[in-house]
């Protein structure tokens, strides 16, 4: 399988072009709603189901890389 190597946001398509930006969308109304209703978020790391207290910082408890 060949990678594309071209940022997405260059895709010719509008939806893929957008999509990043609703993805993070959706993750930060998901953290606002896990705070609300005081349950944690359930996410897939690497494979692994991992439960995330939605008020901790996010950039510490997601490895970078991986993505393969």
């Amino acid at each position: 399988m060949t990678k594309n190597k071209q940022p997405i946001e260059t895709a010719r398509d509008a939806d893929l072009r957008h999509s990043k930006q609703a993805m993070i969308r959706a993750s930060q109304r998901a953290r606002a709603l896990a705070i609300q209703t005081g349950t944690s978020l359930v996410v897939s790391i690497q494979g692994v189901v991992v439960h995330l207290d939605p008020a901790a910082p996010t950039q510490s408890k997601i490895p970078k890389g991986g993505e393969d």
